[in-house]
């Protein structure tokens, strides 16, 4: 069931949703925050926290649920500055396509949320901000992208080669993005995208960087395509030598790469199945988290080992991801475990917390081979991956610029 909830939070910002159900029960719904106007009540805010536990996410406190309805408040602002209005059919259809994926009915998954005392208007509301700031993303910046028949064609080269696979030289700035400083985070992750060559870059990555490459000016060595999060081989691929991509999101933190060089390599790979661990240490900085990295560090050399390492933590604290499509797991995670061989770990600092990334297994999924994405499908992508550089610097903007008075 958890697989099934993962698997719903990652669709969740990108489908329609159903109709709104009634509300169920009475809470709190005096504005204890409001964004441009547009209040946030106390029962909204506990609602959502449940909402955020019931789907695993590490962010799931309080302070995570304010910033996510925050933000979902801009993106409603900014919908309704455009004359934005909901389509209820589009709604219903989608709320039905979303369920489905999670092998839910929509009458399962509303009965789930109710089963764990969590109104359907959050899971509406929570999804309703994500789909009407998908058309004003599209509205504002769709008209400035321009993608060319040479970038498909770098976008296409792992599919178009016989034989050969692609290995690229790249260089990593992880940006912390934590509640509060994500305008700045983006502003220096701006910086590293300007940078033109590799000395300007590795400079600044010493900088602002927390990857565990920051010391070396964020280089990694030559990698196979197919390792990377299928989503940043597009705009990797896209670059010359010496340029770095846009600023993209991850979760708590703002990513941005460089290539350096590219090459041939070995045959491409099937697609794969990862299992690996996360362990949520602590807040950054702490001698909790120190302590069991250094714990980690010394007792763990297989997945298992990390219950020990775990021992007095909350439940939640640690989490087997088993046999995860590459295509599914959360680009972060998947960035680090790219660098990964198994039993190997990595720290992945995520807002104010570290994780410790373990990756178990590398496995050839168990699944027919598929065929290679047509110039229409790779532009397509392309052009989203674009719209999102482009949302993730103007939600920042508007978050910079609006009126949030707490009560």
């Amino acid at each position: 069931m958890m697989t099934r909830l993962l698997t719903l939070l990652a669709l969740v910002l990108t489908l329609p949703l159903a109709p709104r159900v009634a509300m169920a029960q009475a809470g709190n719904y005096a504005p204890v925050i409001t964004v441009n106007g547009l209040g946030i009540t106390d029962y909204e805010i506990s609602q959502r926290e449940k909402f955020l536990k019931l789907l695993g996410t590490p962010q799931s406190t309080r302070e995570d649920a304010e910033k996510a309805l925050i933000e979902d408040r801009l993106r409603t602002w900014a919908g309704k500055q455009l004359g934005m209005k909901m389509n209820e059919e589009a709604l219903t259809r989608g709320m039905s396509e979303f369920a489905s994926r999670g092998n839910l009915s929509t009458e399962q998954f509303i009965t789930l949320l109710g089963q764990n005392g969590i109104d359907p208007n959050t899971f509406r509301d929570f999804v309703a901000a994500g789909v009407i700031w998908r058309e004003v993303v599209r509205a504002r910046f769709a008209p400035l992208i321009n993608v060319t028949s040479a970038d498909v064609d770098r976008a296409m080269m792992p599919e178009s080669q016989t034989g050969k696979g692609v290995k690229v030289l790249i260089s990593e700035a992880i940006v912390p993005a934590p509640a509060g400083q994500e305008a700045a985070a983006l502003g220096q992750a701006r910086q590293l995208s300007a940078a033109k060559g590799e000395g300007a870059f590795a400079a600044l990555a010493r900088k602002y960087s927390a990857a565990p490459t920051r010391d070396r000016g964020g280089r990694l060595e030559w990698m196979p395509i197919d390792k990377l999060p299928a989503q940043l081989r597009g705009p990797i691929l896209a670059l010359k030598p010496g340029t770095a991509t846009g600023p993209i999101q991850l979760n708590g933190a703002v990513a941005v790469f460089m290539l350096r060089a590219i090459g041939d390599g070995d045959a491409p790979s099937a697609p794969q199945d990862l299992s690996y661990m996360t362990l949520n240490l602590g807040a950054t900085g702490s001698a909790q988290a120190a302590k069991l990295a250094a714990q980690a560090a010394a007792d763990a050399r297989v997945c298992n080992q990390l219950y020990t390492v775990a021992k007095g933590l909350p439940e939640s604290a640690i989490t087997l991801h088993e046999k995860v499509a590459q295509s599914a797991v959360p680009t972060d995670e998947a960035l680090v475990l790219a660098q990964l061989d198994p039993g190997e770990t990595q720290i992945l600092r995520r807002g104010g917390s570290d994780v410790l990334v373990m990756l178990c297994s590398r496995e050839v999924a168990d699944t027919k081979d598929q065929p290679a994405p047509d110039r229409k499908t790779v532009r397509s992508s392309l052009e989203d991956q674009a719209l999102g550089a482009y949302a993730t610097g103007y939600l920042a903007d508007l978050e910079a610029e609006a009126v949030i008075v707490r009560k």
